[in-house]
């Protein structure tokens, strides 16, 4: 069985790729798998470290402001296309999969003009432009929030969830391993603060903006990943000075974040919404406004709707940490949170997607 996946952009996009492409690896160790990403994007990189081969398209997004970039996109796409078209004609896959970013359009626009059988998996509960214009076009869509009929046709979609990574599945009895790892205190409560895999200006610069109250508040304690973009500029901040404060560029073991951690304060991107819906952790999330479609707002209202996260605009990041103290004082408000949003959890994500992937295959 040959199988394409293609797209990525942002780790949110690449991570559950990858997850699915080791699925069926699981599932069908004769697969031969290859991905087709965006040059010079993320999933250059982290493809082949997981162990597949990637092709790159010379493809961007286009800007909704005026802009001279946007010139070039007729360009870049026709070029795409072509490409694609190379790619798939050689390759000769029996499916492509499509997960959203700037690459899977052209891939996914070739494989239905040839008839070969597709799939396109959709993280958000907001879908963006690329997968909500090839929705019409292929076979099956695979979507991790309900009430996605106002956007894709009906009959096509599949709830399965997002994939996740597999190190998250089971962490109980993990808490004081992750607090012995991190050199944390096991007597304190711990917020686990972090902007995604890249980090957030906002988050960081709310964070360093609350030395004084982390410092009225010695019996909670912070561990604050910044991403690797920004560790020079506040690793020397006064609040990362602090002895109930551990700064760090990038966490290299989440699962032992997520099982000692007793309050999240995050972006809402959709893997990690997803991630926290796996390990039932109640969380404060504030939306990006930086995103295509402002849809890590609507992620959140999704659940802040259900009462599974709360929400705080990014205009007001400012305010976090005094929320989340204010939570920490109220047990009764964390467990809810906590068991609300892990009802939402779908841990058979992945197996439920290549399981449609083979659906397909065989049909």
């Amino acid at each position: 069985m040959k199988v394409i996946i293609s797209g990525g952009g942002s780790g949110g996009h690449v991570f559950p790729a990858i997850a699915i492409a080791n699925e069926l690896k699981k599932q069908r160790p004769d697969a031969e798998i290859l991905f087709v990403g965006a040059e010079g994007k993320i999933e250059m990189e982290k493809v082949p470290k997981a162990g597949y081969p990637i092709k790159d398209l010379w493809i961007s997004g286009f800007h909704r402001k005026l802009t001279l970039r946007n010139l070039m996109f007729p360009i870049k796409l026709v070029s795409s296309l072509f490409k694609a078209y190379g790619i798939i004609r050689k390759f000769k896959p029996d499916v492509v999969i499509g997960v959203g970013g700037y690459a899977s359009g052209p891939t996914l626009q070739v494989a239905t003009m040839r008839g070969i059988p597709t799939l396109i998996q959709e993280q958000n509960s907001f879908p963006g432009v690329t997968n909500r214009l090839l929705a019409k076009k292929v076979n099956r869509i695979c979507v991790a929030y309900e009430g996605l009929e106002r956007f894709f046709p009906k009959e096509k979609i599949r709830l399965t969830g997002n994939p996740v990574r597999q190190d998250i599945m089971e962490l109980s009895n993990q808490r004081e391993e992750g607090i012995e790892y991190f050199g944390l205190d096991k007597n304190k409560k711990t917020i686990f603060l972090f902007g995604g895999s890249l980090g957030a200006r906002t988050l960081n610069d709310a964070m360093a903006a609350n030395k004084d109250l982390l410092e009225k508040n010695q019996n909670v304690q912070v561990l604050w990943q910044t991403g690797k973009l920004y560790i020079d500029e506040f690793q020397n901040s006064a609040t990362a000075q602090l002895p109930n404060v551990k700064i760090l560029p990038f966490v290299d073991r989440m699962d032992l974040a997520y099982a000692m951690a007793d309050l999240m304060v995050t972006r809402a991107g959709a893997l990690t919404i997803s991630e926290l819906c796996l390990v039932g952790k109640p969380a404060i999330l504030i939306p990006s406004p930086n995103v295509s479609e402002d849809h890590q707002t609507m992620n959140v209202k999704a659940l802040s709707t259900k009462d599974a996260a709360v929400l705080v605009e990014d205009k007001n990041a400012k305010t976090m940490l005094e929320q989340a103290l204010q939570m920490l004082d109220n047990e009764q408000v964390i467990k809810s949170l906590g068991e609300n949003i892990k009802k939402l959890a779908q841990p058979r994500a992945t197996e439920n997607i290549v399981s449609e992937i083979l659906t397909l295959v065989r049909s």
